[in-house]
């Protein structure tokens, strides 16, 4: 996945397709002559798409409802190619096409699964995808000046290579294994740019549902002297039926075939260069942009404590801690681009977590009396951010400006927990419950990436800018310390963890123009972040004794308003 990664990328920055030039693309405005036909979107094309992932598979429990869980989200990076085919019909601004795409994942997500009971001793699901597509139709609209912003819908039908393991905690039976392909139907919407008329940028969102698939589960063993530990009947294993929905993100880049790569659009009385001034076809030497926003954001922090240090049995969980939070932060950002077509880009913010819970849960604890514990918690806290990007634009014209990047991101969170109550079984920990005046635990994490990625800014029509970045984390570092502290059993309450993994960070910001240099705008943004290999020296031990594959997921909306100093010498 790594190698499509690299290769993804080179097709973004590099473009190796016929008559096309880094050096050309970089002063577009001034070296090819303008193109001056009419503007049509027939034709065939090809192209690549970075983007981010968010699955959800669903279990059913033959058992009954769940307590708990039965869902397994599942973020991941997403990269691969499209290619189509778009008939614009003679004289209007329909467009009818045909499309097909590919994209490989790197994904990883975990849930509590076959939870009925808290006399059950229940299982760990997780869900991996690795391959996916598509084939659709697709129907849009050609609007703005000459018809070169494309709103489009599209949909067909869609495939997805997955793997599904489910194994019981902490029971070290064989886990029950799927890996195929599923096969469903999909539907999405986007919009894209024409940049040149042999290239274009888009934006889109899709959305995928995947038929049922049956599933074996593992073995297993229900208590039926509660809470005496002798008390026990082993279960047979039985079938679950896993549904599946995937929401996808995408920002690609297209190459039309049949047209002159180097060819460039006439200016037009109306063309704005990005956010408004009105001298077509001018770029001043330095451009700096300054702003600031508010960002509304949901997170969860997911960490599952495995049952030994071996790597190969992470899948089988003693405990998990799961932190489901909202925050509101407020952040400065810039921008600099410079006459050369290079530019820095960053931010910094930070704000509180205003509302949260936190489920505990265990299994087989207090001398093995209890199969399964779920304890609930109130939580609050505070979270910190900061990334900083340096890149190239592969094309800055009068309307658009597309390149890639690399950066670093920096995030923090710390959460505290406080009281709990137990949702699963009377005999386990919190009966009576503890009052939420009661501190319990504290979780204290940071992330440092690594940014790959693209990022483009096209003028929609007059005054409304689209501006998407799509990043691959190819390198994560985790840290984190967790402090029980109402824990009486042990030394030391502290247990520092660590771990690498891999991520994905995306946002789009639509934005409007109020005169030649203010702007306001709104915007999505979507960080994952997983640490699949991490492992703690659970309170205190000398060593890395317990695996802790960890999550992370931020995601929210945001408003913003930015100021654009242009023409610096």
């Amino acid at each position: 996945m790594k190698t499509v990664s690299v290769a993804l990328l080179g097709l973004l920055l590099g473009s190796g397709l016929p008559g096309a030039s880094p050096a050309g693309a970089a002063d577009m405005p001034d070296v090819i002559p303008a193109y001056a036909a009419a503007w049509s979107w027939t034709g065939f094309y090809a192209g690549a798409h970075l983007g981010a992932g968010s699955a959800n598979a669903q279990f059913s429990d033959p058992a009954g409802p769940p307590i708990y869980g039965g869902a397994v989200r599942s973020p991941s990076f997403l990269g691969g190619g499209q290619a189509g085919y778009n008939w614009q019909i003679p004289n209007s601004n329909f467009v009818l096409g045909i499309e097909g795409d590919v994209s490989g994942f790197i994904a990883d997500g975990s849930a509590t699964c076959l939870a009925s009971s808290g006399f059950f001793i229940s299982a760990n699901c997780r869900v991996r995808q690795g391959l996916g597509g598509s084939l659709t139709g697709r129907v849009g609209w050609a609007a703005g000046a000459q018809g070169r912003t494309l709103l489009y819908a599209k949909g067909g039908g869609a495939w997805l290579q997955e793997k599904i393991d489910i194994t019981s905690n902490p029971l070290i039976f064989p886990s029950t294994v799927f890996d195929g392909t599923r096969w469903g139907w999909t539907a999405g919407a986007g919009v894209e740019r024409a940049i040149t008329p042999a290239w274009s940028f888009r934006l889109e969102y899709d959305y995928a549902r995947f038929g049922a698939v049956n599933v074996a589960t593992p073995e297993s063993f229900v208590q039926v002297l509660p809470p005496f530990s002798n008390g026990y009947l082993r279960t047979a294993g039985g079938t679950t039926s896993v549904s599946q929905n995937l929401q996808t993100v995408k920002v690609g880049l297209n190459y039309k075939f049949g047209v002159d790569g180097d060819a460039r659009f006439q200016p037009t009385e109306s063309e704005y260069r990005l956010r408004g001034t009105t001298d077509a076809g001018v770029i001043p030497a330095i451009e700096v942009e300054i702003g600031g926003r508010t960002w509304y954001s949901s997170g969860r922090f997911q960490k599952d404590l495995g049952a030994t240090a071996n790597p190969s049995l992470q899948n089988v969980l003693v405990s998990r801690l799961t932190y489901d939070t909202t925050a509101a932060s407020g952040e400065v950002f810039g921008r600099l681009d410079t006459a050369q077509n290079f530019f820095l880009k960053g931010f910094v913010g930070g704000g509180k977590i205003l509302s949260g819970k936190m489920h505990d849960e265990d299994w087989l604890i207090f001398n093995g009396t209890v199969p399964y514990s779920n304890t609930l918690s109130t939580v609050s806290g505070d979270i910190g951010y900061a990334t900083i990007d340096v890149g190239y634009s592969l094309f800055r014209g009068p309307s658009a400006n597309i390149g890639g990047f690399i950066g670093y991101n920096y995030y923090r969170e710390d959460k505290s927990a406080f009281g709990c109550v137990q949702i699963a079984n009377p005999y386990s920990a919190c009966v009576p419950s503890i009052p939420n005046s009661t501190l319990a635990i504290t979780e204290n994490n940071k992330w440092n990436s690594l940014r790959v990625g693209a990022t483009g800014a096209v003028k929609l029509m007059d005054g409304l800018t689209l501006t998407a970045d799509a990043a691959y984390l190819p390198f994560v570092n985790f840290t984190g310390v967790d402090n029980h502290v109402l824990r009486t059993d042990v030394s030391n309450t502290v247990s520092p963890e660590a771990g690498a993994g891999h991520g994905v960070q995306l946002e789009a910001i639509l934005s409007y123009a109020i005169g030649k240099s203010f702007s306001v705008g709104a915007g999505g943004r979507y960080w994952a972040m997983w640490a699949p290999g991490a492992s703690t020296n659970i309170f205190g031990t000398d060593c890395p004794c317990q695996t802790l594959p960890v999550r992370a997921e931020r995601y929210g909306g945001f408003i913003q308003a930015s100021y654009k100093l242009d023409g610096l010498k």
